[in-house]
C-alpha cells in the first residue's frame, strides 16, 4: 500500500474515485428508474427537483474523467521519452475504442447481434487519447491555445446540423452532433459523445499534470487550483447570466424561482458546452484544493475506485445491467425486454418499466458496496505486479 501512495497523486485518484462512484448513480437510474429509457430528467416540464439533481450531480463525472485521463497521461510520461509516451497513448487509445464497440456496447445492451452500437465515454477517451498522442509533440503554449479553442469555441458550431446516414453526416456526428443513426429497424448506432470538446478537455488535462510535477511548489499549485476553480465558476455565472453564448439552450424565467434556477444551471452535455465544462470542472479544481493532504478511512474508500477506473467502469455496468434483469422479473416483466436491441429501443416497449428514485438510490449504494472488494483486490494486484506492462492498458 505504501508503494502505491508514493508513486501516485492521491488527490487526483481521490477525485476520480468520487466521480466514478457518483457515475454509478446515473447508470443505476438509467436501468431502474421509471421511464428512464425514454424520459429526460432535465426536462423542466416533467421533472422534479430531486430527479433533476440526481441527474445534475452526475454531470461532474465525464468531464473530470476525461480531463484526468489527460493528467494521468502527463504523469505516466514523466520518466518516458515523447516517442514512448506517444506510442502508449496511441495504442491505448486504439484499445479503448475497440473496447467501447466490442465490449461496452455489449454490456450496455446484452445484445449479441450488436444491432444497437453505443459510442460513449470510453470511445471519447480513446479517440481523444489518439489525438493527444500527436499533440504532445507541440509546444505547450500551442496545446493550451488549441485545447481552449476547442472547448470555448465549439459552441459556435451549434447551428450546424446534419441529417441522415451519409459519410459526411456521420463524420459530423462523430465531431459535434449527438445523434442516433438508424440504418434500418434492426441496425442503429448512437453517437453520444461528439469529440471536439472532449479532445480539448484531454489536452488541457495533460497540461494540468504539470502542476503535479515533482519540482512544482505545492503551495503555488494550491493557489492555482483556487484561481482556476473560482475563475471557471465565475465565468459560468457571467456567461450564463448574459445568456447569449456558451450553451446550446438559453435559460428562461419560469413561474417559480426553483424552476428558473434549474433552467439557469441546466447545461448541455452532448456535446459538453463551454458552460457545462465551467460548472463541472470549476468545483472539481476546488475539490482538489481542499482534499490535498487529507487522509482518512473515507478517502481510502474512494481511492480504491479511483485507482482502477477501467476495471470499475466495466464491472459496475455489468452488475447494474445484470441486476436490472432480476428487477424486471421480480416486477412482473420479461427480462428479455432488457436485452436492448435496436428494434426494441425504437419500439418504446420499456415505457412502463421502472421503479422509484428511492429504489434507485438503494440499488446504487448496493452496487458500490459490492464492487468495493473486487476493486480493492485488483488495485492491490496491479500495485504488486508493476512489471506486467499490459496492466497499464486495464
Amino acid at each position: 500500500m505504501n508503494k502505491i501512495q508514493t508513486s501516485r497523486i492521491e488527490s487526483i485518484d481521490l477525485l476520480r474515485g468520487v466521480v466514478m462512484v457518483i457515475m454509478a448513480l446515473d447508470h443505476v437510474r438509467d436501468y431502474f428508474f421509471y421511464q428512464s429509457f425514454y424520459g429526460d430528467p432535465t426536462d423542466l416540464e416533467t421533472t422534479t427537483p430531486i430527479l433533476f439533481f440526481t441527474r445534475f450531480i452526475t454531470h461532474f463525472c465525464a468531464p473530470a474523467f476525461v480531463f484526468l485521463a489527460g493528467t494521468s497521461a502527463f504523469l505516466y510520461g514523466r520518466n518516458k521519452s515523447k516517442p514512448e509516451l506517444s506510442k502508449f497513448l496511441l495504442t491505448r487509445g486504439i484499445w479503448l475504442v475497440f473496447l467501447e464497440v466490442a465490449l461496452n456496447s455489449l454490456i450496455w445492451t446484452f445484445d449479441l447481434t450488436y444491432s444497437l452500437v453505443l459510442v460513449q465515454v470510453i470511445w471519447a477517451i480513446g479517440a481523444s487519447m489518439i489525438c493527444l498522442s500527436f499533440l504532445i509533440y507541440l509546444p505547450k503554449t500551442i496545446i493550451l491555445i488549441l485545447g481552449s479553442v476547442l472547448i470555448a469555441g465549439h459552441n459556435l458550431l451549434d447551428g450546424i446540423s446534419a441529417e441522415g446516414s451519409s459519410l459526411s453526416s456521420i463524420l459530423w456526428y462523430i465531431l459535434h452532433q449527438d445523434q442516433l443513426v438508424v440504418f434500418n429497424p434492426s441496425q442503429a448506432i448512437y453517437f453520444h459523445y461528439p469529440l471536439i470538446p472532449w479532445i480539448g478537455l484531454m489536452a488541457l488535462g495533460y497540461l494540468f499534470g504539470g502542476f503535479y510535477s515533482k519540482d512544482f511548489d505545492p503551495e503555488k499549485r494550491k493557489k492555482w487550483l483556487l484561481r482556476i476553480g473560482f475563475g471557471a465558476i465565475t465565468l459560468f455565472v457571467v456567461l450564463r447570466g448574459i445568456n447569449v453564448y456558451g450553451d446550446l439552450h438559453p435559460w428562461s424565467v419560469y413561474e417559480t424561482g426553483t424552476k428558473t434556477f434549474l433552467s439557469f444551471i441546466n447545461v448541455t452535455k452532448y456535446p459538453p458546452s463551454l458552460l457545462y465544462v465551467c460548472i463541472t470542472l470549476g468545483p472539481a479544481f476546488l475539490f482538489l484544493y481542499f482534499i490535498e493532504g487529507v487522509k482518512n478511512k473515507i478517502t481510502d474508500f474512494f481511492l480504491v475506485f479511483g485507482r482502477v477506473p477501467l476495471f470499475y467502469y466495466f464491472a459496475h455496468m455489468l452488475l447494474i445491467h445484470g441486476l436490472s434483469l432480476i428487477a424486471i422479473e421480480l416486477g412482473g416483466g420479461d427480462w428479455q425486454d432488457l436485452i436492448i436491441t435496436a428494434e426494441g429501443f425504437l419500439s418504446l416497449k420499456l415505457m412502463d418499466y421502472g421503479f422509484s428514485l428511492g429504489v434507485v438510490y438503494l440499488v446504487w449504494i448496493g452496487v458500490v458496496a459490492i464492487l468495493y472488494f473486487p476493486c480493492r483486490w485488483y488495485m492491490n494486484y496491479k500495485a504488486k505486479h508493476k512489471e506486467m506492462w499490459w496492466l497499464s492498458y486495464l
